[in-house]
């Protein structure tokens, strides 16, 4: 293993320390590196962290001073208690800007999940929530914005995308976000957006709505439009996606107000589960002009980010289950979560992530070759 921190140094030893400087008996640097390694290795609490470090003190003697040992649970706890989450979310950024600049930039999700555990009642706090962006293809976690307790993902989206390098990539996101100033902004930033309509754009929503189910009724007889369909079956479930888009756009009343639009997308599902059907039929508006199989793919992609990250997160992290309520600590805390998962997502093992964190922990070797591919050390 070098001696030497490498990427990590470069993107987060320019972090403030928010602790007083009589009190700084371990490095920052040193302690973020420990947490993100322990979140690796199947840590959940501050606790797991501590007893973690001792016992890989002798591992990360080879590439870490430690000139104190190992911080305690509650060192740990403080510091991310008191660390700038804005801060500490931009270093992962701009990481993940150089890993990005490598890997390349098709698609990012934009979503929003509350962390359940996060409450605390006694202090009036509600839960945290979180909107994150996810690179789908790339299984990256690009950066995340905590949601005003006074507000909604309306006002979340703008922040994060602000600070996300999503030049030539498409952004998905669910209804919530379809906003004529999000759009815009998405524009401003040279990345097309693919934005689902729903009863909250009302005028829009009616619009599509209309042309798309009168289009239908007549097989989509003079609509200039591309189509494509596939069938998908596993677990007992048939699912047919039939995938329509319009390349006509004058059906939108508002047509001005929408930055660049350029098409329609319609996606049909019937799916059958066990003996039981189902329909439904979804509505987007693009700024490209997509071939209706790749409009497809970005539209079943997008839940990617509620399968490979909120979902792992969840079951594999344990997320919600979390108590850790303090300050800045949940949010700090989830980005943890967030960088050990992006981690193990781009390490090329074929195991799966449980099995992973569990060879990470048990095997230095294991640890050792995500850090030298992902981190640079």
């Amino acid at each position: 293993m070098a001696r030497k921190l490498g990427l990590l140094a470069e993107h987060f030893a320019s972090i403030e320390d928010p602790r007083l400087d009589r009190r700084k008996r371990h490095e920052l640097l040193e302690i973020i590196v420990i947490s993100i390694c322990a979140f690796i290795c199947n840590c959940e609490t501050w606790v797991d962290v501590e007893l973690f470090g001792k016992a890989k003190i002798d591992w990360f003697k080879t590439f870490l001073k430690l000139p104190n040992g190992i911080p305690s649970h509650d060192t740990f706890g403080r510091v991310f208690q008191l660390l700038n989450p804005q801060a500490f979310a931009e270093c992962f950024r701009n990481w993940m800007i150089e890993v990005c600049e490598e890997l390349g930039l098709k698609q990012v999700a934009i979503d929003g999940k509350t962390l359940c555990g996060s409450h605390d009642g006694k202090a009036g706090k509600g839960p945290l929530h979180l909107v994150s962006a996810w690179a789908t293809e790339n299984g990256l976690s690009l950066g995340q914005e905590a949601v005003d307790a006074k507000s909604n993902e309306i006002t979340a989206i703008p922040k994060l995308l602000e600070v996300l390098e999503i030049k030539g990539a498409l952004v998905t996101i669910d209804a919530m976000g379809c906003q004529k100033e999000i759009a815009a902004k998405i524009r401003e930033q040279e990345a097309h957006y693919m934005l689902a309509v729903k009863g909250n754009q009302e005028r829009l929503h009616q619009d599509l709505a209309d042309f798309v189910q009168k289009a239908m009724e007549n097989d989509f007889a003079g609509v200039n439009h591309t189509y494509h369909d596939c069938t998908e079956k596993s677990h007992g479930r048939n699912e047919i996606r039939s995938c329509y888009v319009i390349n006509d756009v004058s059906m939108i009343r508002d047509l001005e107000l929408w930055k660049d639009v350029k098409s329609v997308v319609a996606v049909f599902t019937n799916r059958e589960d066990k003996g039981k059907e189902s329909c439904e039929l979804r509505y987007y508006i693009c700024s490209r002009v997509l071939p209706a199989k790749a409009a497809a793919a970005f539209a079943r992609n997008h839940w990617s980010i509620e399968n490979s990250l909120h979902w792992v997160l969840d079951v594999i992290y344990n997320e919600d289950g979390s108590r850790v309520r303090k300050d800045h600590a949940p949010e700090n805390m989830a980005l943890l979560r967030r960088i050990a998962m992006t981690i193990l997502k781009q390490s090329g093992a074929k195991q799966s992530i449980r099995a992973q964190r569990k060879m990470a922990g048990w095997q230095d070797s294991f640890l050792e070759g995500m850090l030298r591919k992902f981190l640079g050390i």
